[in-house]
């Protein structure tokens, strides 16, 4: 049950960094290089009135949760962060940072940076998370190391660097990679919100969402293995996301989620090298399909849907590492069909072969068998999984099967190019637009696939008309301050699955700047142009949630914070359920219809987002609409 336990002790804190360069030219083989290399020192200081820096937010007894934010005016190639903190710190927990020194009383930490994120460019802004472990209750403060006070000691854990001097780095070519659109990328597109930074949250929300036992390179500190014996009748079912702010594995809005996010890399990879962060889609997409290459026993012809059940894990208020109640696994068969969720799984199978093809060839494969031997079972075995798995139906019933197995021939259509696939998507096809993008609507996303495999005027015409129903003088309401509000449960999430169709769809000649207009007034609703200036992503920009509803974002070891605390761990790059009709929201732990986070939500929003980052690094995203409010 939850723990009403409030916190020991709260800290603001705030950042003043001193970013000095140093430039120097170096004679290789009769060429000039020239190198640069940054050497960042930070002060933390108890001053409040900063808008950027570190924040201790949470302390409880032994241990403490922050995060620094690194905003530089130029770009960083290679930076290193020095602290000494007032009172000795038994370990540091960092996930964007090597830890590469601690001086031997182990108040002075040195903190250099990873090889994904070395590169920071100027504008832009580099959140370091840490916990903190101590001994007693208060956290503490911290001052400025230069590197030349207390002697040092190499950390632990290794990883290299020297206590005062920063790494020195080549500096990148000033055009970012791109797999389409303009020869001429700009890799410091100006627009409203920074969408790069966006991407690198969103990114870092599904890696807190993880089960099962956790890679060696987890960057979410307060996050640790849990459910490693989830099972069915025996078989390993550990592994995957967590469903929401609770410990349910639903494939159908998990393999919806992935299906979409690999749809956006194969779209917009540009945008992810760009943003720099390609490895980490990859890295984290392979969670889930690592996951479904478990669910799916083709020799037994069994697939298995659901892990947990809603109603018991609903009753838990606590961390995943600390769940023991039962937590039951169920399957679709040939007798108990689900073609539904089979088919959205044979999606995400396919389009993750595709987007694997260069990256591992040997596993693009492995992906691609699964995704085949699992259509073909939910095409000889069409049903509603919800029906065969009743414990599904009060959490995602779904309303019908045909949309699901469309897009999944779409999907294998375009990875195959095999005819018969293309038949059974315009068979599975009923021709109505689409009520909405989602993990139980997939009428847009199977009548895009149709069109670009065929280029026929109807296809166009039922995206157009889906997508135009979310702009002024559609169906769809839209709030006095922007957003596409189809409904109340996770408004957020109907109008970023909207937005992801414009984009996509934009992407293939449809719609031009009017489609991703309409992405750009909802996304960029999301990120704060509304009336509160408030980000609906949390860690984007300094007015985000404190309190979403989400188990394990709220507990620390040893207690959960009440409804009116802050989370003492902040899960950075959750996109909230979203406002009321009128942007009414209330940051509120209780209220799960508009404070909930999900995998869908967060998936169609992390493909808008790529979409619109694509369309601007190549210099074809138009202005922003005027806002609202």
């Amino acid at each position: 049950m939850k723990k009403d336990i409030a916190p020991i002790s709260w800290y603001t804190h705030s950042l003043r960094a001193e970013v000095t360069a140093k430039r120097r030219i170096s004679q290789v083989g009769g060429n000039m290089q020239e190198f640069i290399s940054w050497l960042l020192l930070a002060s933390l200081t108890l001053t409040s009135a900063e808008s950027q820096g570190v924040y201790i937010s949470q302390a409880w007894s032994g241990g403490f949760h922050g995060h620094v934010t690194l905003s530089p005016s130029q770009d960083l190639h290679g930076w290193e962060v020095h602290v000494k903190f007032s009172k000795p710190i038994d370990s540091l927990e960092v996930w964007t940072a090597k830890v590469s020194a601690v001086s031997s009383d182990k108040t002075e930490y040195t903190l250099t940076n990873k090889d994904y994120d070395r590169d920071v460019h100027g504008g832009s802004e580099l959140q370091i998370d840490f916990n903190g472990h101590m001994s007693g209750d208060t956290a503490p403060t911290a001052t400025l190391s230069s590197g030349g006070g207390s002697s040092q000691t190499s950390a632990p854990s290794g990883g290299g660097g020297s206590a005062t001097k920063a790494p020195a780095t080549q500096a990148p070519a000033t055009s970012a990679p791109q797999t389409g659109g303009s020869s001429n990328l700009n890799s410091h597109p100006s627009t409203k919100f920074d969408y790069a930074k966006a991407l690198k949250l969103s990114i870092l929300f599904f890696d807190a969402q993880r089960s099962g036992r956790l890679p060696s390179n987890n960057p979410i500190p307060w996050r640790s293995d849990s459910a490693v014996n989830d099972n069915g009748d025996g078989h390993d079912l550990s592994g995957g996301w967590y469903d929401a702010g609770d410990h349910v594995k639903f494939n159908l809005p998990q393999a919806t989620a992935t299906h979409v996010l690999a749809w956006g890399l194969e779209k917009f990879k540009d945008a992810y090298q760009a943003s720099g962060q390609l490895d980490m889609m990859y890295d984290m997409l392979r969670t889930p399909l690592d996951y479904f290459l478990k669910c799916w026993q083709p020799d037994r012809q069994v697939y298995w849907v659901q892990v947990g059940n809603g109603e018991i894990d609903h009753g838990y208020w606590g961390r995943p590492e600390d769940m023991h109640m039962s937590r039951p696994a169920y399957k679709v068969t040939a007798g108990s069909p689900g073609s539904d969720v089979a088919g959205n799984t044979a999606a995400a199978l396919a389009v993750g072969s595709l987007v694997y093809k260069d990256k591992d060839a040997s596993y693009s494969a492995k992906l691609l068998a699964a995704a085949k031997s699992l259509y073909a079972f939910a095409k000889a075995h069409p049903g509603i999984y919800s029906n065969s798995v009743p414990e599904a139906k009060n959490f995602y019933g779904s309303s019908g099967w045909e949309d699901e197995m469309c897009e999944a021939a779409g999907a294998m259509y375009k990875v195959t190019k095999d005819q018969q696939y293309l038949n059974d998507a315009k068979g599975y096809d009923k021709g109505g637009a689409g009520w909405a993008y989602s993990w139980d609507a997939k009428n847009a996303g199977c009548q895009l696939l149709l069109w670009e495999a065929t280029h026929e005027g109807k296809y166009k015409g039922k995206v157009e008309e889906f997508v135009n129903s979310y702009d002024y003088g559609g169906s769809v309401p839209i709030t006095p301050c922007g957003l596409s509000w189809r409904d109340k449960w996770g408004s957020n999430g109907y109008a970023a699955g909207a937005s992801t169709i414009a984009v996509l769809a934009a992407a293939d000649g449809i719609g031009g700047d009017k489609f991703k207009k309409l992405a750009l007034r909802n996304i960029d609703y999301m990120l704060g142009e509304n009336r509160q200036h408030f980000s609906y992503v949390i860690g984007f920009g300094s007015n985000f949630p404190k309190k979403p509803h989400h188990r394990a974002a709220s507990c620390a070891p040893g207690y959960c914070a009440n409804a009116g605390q802050d989370s003492p761990n902040q899960i950075n790059g959750a996109l909230v359920g979203g406002p009321g009709r009128n942007d009414d929201y209330e940051d509120k732990r209780d209220d799960y219809i508009k404070n909930e986070v999900s995998v869908i939500s967060n998936g169609v929003f992390q493909t808008a987002v790529a979409g619109l980052y694509h369309f601007a690094i190549n210099n074809q995203l138009p202005p922003p609409p005027a806002p609202k409010c």
